[in-house]
């Protein structure tokens, strides 16, 4: 092993926006800066799995943020355990390749739990009986979180994801990342800087905002980039995808509901819930992706003409299609829809607004099932919505239950999002190295994996 490394994912950056990050582009001034071949889904947890194992989802299994686990009828996004990725790590080739000695800090990457790493953190809130969410992050080693929070304080949930979502927590994350690199030494150290997901899917890339954003970035990551360099280490920026204006929300499960193949159940508090196991088709919305699970094979045809016919919808996977771009899984619907370029699918089923579900109104990754963007956004209907949530907040720290219902169901507010391949290299995402070993023209997702080993083999 010649070289330690530092591994960066800014997610969001592309070629078109290295204007901006000159700290960041600075990186290739050394060695090399490329576009990446984006994958489809282009979305967070299968761009990471994809560069970590250097396979598509097709081997790997993971088809987006969340799927239809089918032997639970339900739909779960934003598991976390390292085993849900079926296929060998970096880090495991790492240790085959350089011995026992590889060691690896992986510091807000997804699937962290169980990594097999020697040091990581992941945001892991704990639900006691009584309804509370007790907001805190779990680590490797366990008393690793002592060491972060009393150097650091506690981490900024409310600054890593929905409406107060900032630079706060892509700069805890980096001096975590510091605090690792200083202390432990690690040879390979993965940091997750999660900043451009924000501005860019609420006001879309083109808008005034994305300068400041990308700046407040190259701030955060270039602070970290002369620290580890100064430790000796390599540098290789990664992104997971571009993200790109979109003025159309498609409410494809709306339209499979009013084609009588989507089914609810009316609960005693008026809330329909999506009842998946008794639905002939229903779709798993993941920003421009979704699936599409048909449960009678004979009426996938019916299913794959209804959805060609949406306005918003440009392509529908089969199984030629699936396999054509690598995502031919178990897990994946028996049909993948991609919205146009201007468009994104959301979850949306309900009919009527007075039956919306509770958790609409809400900031719940793990509930809803599909990805919502709109929980960025404080509902512009409020009439004293700083108010309302500093209430709501004070009621947590008086350890009681407390129901964030800030959130709107306007899909209209959402100006951009990701997930189909881009159609130019400028708006996908993009590889910059400090090191000439790899230096290319552009590289598939699947050589990050490489790549990494290549650096550190030197």
């Amino acid at each position: 092993m010649k070289h330690r490394l530092l591994v960066l994912n800014v997610v969001g950056l592309t070629p078109d926006l290295l204007k901006y990050t000159p700290r960041i582009g600075d990186v290739a001034k050394t060695g090399f800066s490329a576009p990446m071949d984006a994958i489809c889904p282009a979305v967070t947890c299968s761009a990471q799995s994809t560069m970590l194992t250097g396979k598509m989802p097709s081997e790997h299994g993971v088809v987006g943020n969340g799927w239809y686990f089918r032997d639970l009828a339900e739909v779960l996004f934003w598991r976390q355990p390292n085993q849900i990725v079926k296929a060998d790590k970096v880090w495991h080739s790492g240790k085959r390749r350089f011995g026992d000695g590889f060691t690896t800090a992986k510091m807000f990457w997804w699937y962290n739990m169980y990594a097999d790493v020697e040091f990581g953190a992941t945001p892991r809130p704990i639900y006691p009986a009584d309804g509370r969410k007790i907001l805190g992050i779990r680590t490797d080693p366990a008393n690793f979180k002592e060491t972060l929070e009393e150097q650091l304080g506690p981490f900024p949930f409310f600054s890593f994801w929905g409406p107060t979502a900032d630079i706060k927590s892509s700069e805890w994350i980096a001096e975590s990342t510091r605090l690792v690199i200083e202390q432990q030494k690690p040879q390979l150290a993965l940091c997750y800087l999660p900043h451009l997901d924000y501005d860019l899917q609420r006001y879309g890339a083109s808008a005034p905002t994305t300068e400041k954003a990308c700046r407040a970035i190259d701030k955060v990551a270039g602070e970290l980039i002369d620290y580890a360099r100064g430790q000796g280490y390599q540098i290789l920026v990664v992104s997971e995808y571009g993200i790109t204006d979109v003025d159309q929300p498609v409410h494809i499960n709306r339209a499979l509901r009013e084609a009588g193949l989507l089914k609810t159940r009316l609960f005693s508090t008026g809330w329909e819930i999506i009842d998946n196991g008794a639905c002939d088709a229903f779709a798993v919305s993941d920003h421009q992706i979704a699936h599409v699970y048909v449960k009678d094979p004979a009426k996938i045809a019916q299913v794959k003409t209804l959805l060609e016919g949406l306005d918003g919808v440009e392509r529908v996977l089969d199984e030629t299609g699936k396999a054509e771009l690598g995502l031919d899984h178990e897990r994946a619907g028996e049909l993948v829809a991609i919205a146009a370029p201007k468009a994104w699918f959301t979850y949306y089923y309900w009919l009527d607004e007075a039956r919306r579900p509770d958790y609409a109104n809400t900031v719940d990754i793990h509930r809803k099932p599909g990805y919502d963007p709109v929980e960025l956004f404080i509902d512009p209907e409020l009439a004293a919505p700083k108010l309302k949530v500093a209430a709501t907040l004070v009621k947590k720290m008086l350890g009681m239950r407390y129901y964030m219902n800030v959130i709107s169901t306007d899909a209209s507010l959402v100006k951009g999002s990701h997930g189909r391949l881009p159609e130019r290299a400028g708006d996908g995402p993009v590889v910059l190295s400090s090191s000439k070993i790899g230096a290319c023209d552009g590289m598939p997702m699947t050589g990050v994996h490489d790549l990494i080993l290549n650096i550190i083999a030197g």
